[in-house]
């Protein structure tokens, strides 16, 4: 795969099939984390799904989103039934994947998705939506299979866009400590630095220093997003720096 893109359109198939193998009773099993159902996690990927469907819209007709149309959505999905949510979510998510698909070379090109005070290009965009996307399949799965981990194919795409993600998924304790990490599958040298202020995630520069932290991939993305409790870590990813950084990353 070339291109976040390409991952989340396997994604999408991937969660199609998924959901495809339940029985509709499981639609209200609970989900990951556990305050949240199948059925309120295809919500929340569904609404997704058609909020940015507009907003892509209307960044290539040149318009702005009208603010309130969030919430117009939020409601909608709100008021769906189980089996609604997600059935209906199977839907958006296919014809968000469809529309951008239709985005021609030269609209993506010049692209722009702001995002608060961040821009975004559309490569950029596309990897938050995969790292969402695929962040939930996995809280969908895991309800089934305890085993479940991250799709292999979306891995390398998404450890390379954690560097935005980490605005959202921190919470400072301040304890100014500057942690190497590398990690395997594919692999990366990272340099995680717990500030007084911020948490900030950098590329770093391979070292033989033997204090690094080194983990799969697979097992650092779900670290960030709080999807790493001693019940979903394999051995391989163990350290004595786990239960720290758990609390720095209480997950969204």
């Amino acid at each position: 795969m070339n291109h976040p893109l390409d991952a989340l359109e396997s994604s999408v198939a991937y969660l199609r099939a998924l959901i495809e193998g339940l029985d509709e009773s499981q639609y209200v099993a609970s989900a990951h984390p556990t305050e949240w159902t199948v059925a309120d996690t295809m919500s929340h990927l569904g609404s997704g799904a058609v909020i940015m469907k507009r907003r892509f819209e209307d960044v290539v007709a040149g318009k702005e989103t009208p603010p309130e149309f969030n919430q117009s959505v939020w409601d909608v999905w709100n008021d769906k039934t189980p089996h609604a949510q997600v059935t209906d979510a199977l839907v958006a998510d296919q014809a968000f994947l469809e529309r951008i698909l239709d985005i021609t070379p030269e609209e993506r090109e010049v692209f722009t998705f702001n995002l608060g005070p961040l821009v975004l290009d559309f490569t950029a965009a596309i990897g938050l939506r995969l790292n969402e996307h695929v962040l939930h399949v996995w809280d969908i799965e895991e309800a089934f299979d305890k085993s479940a981990t991250l799709q292999r194919d979306a891995v390398s795409f998404m450890v390379d866009n954690l560097e935005l993600v980490i605005k959202f998924t921190s919470k400072t304790t301040g304890s100014g400590d500057v942690l190497r990490i590398r990690t395997t599958e594919p692999q990366r040298e990272l340099v995680l630095t717990l500030g007084a202020e911020s948490v900030t995630l950098e590329e770093g520069e391979q070292s033989d220093d033997p204090h690094h932290i080194e983990m799969p991939a697979e097992s650092f993305v779900r670290l960030l997003y709080g999807r790493l409790d001693a019940a979903h870590t394999p051995a391989a990813a163990e350290s004595e720096h786990l239960e720290s950084l758990r609390i720095v990353f209480p997950g969204l």
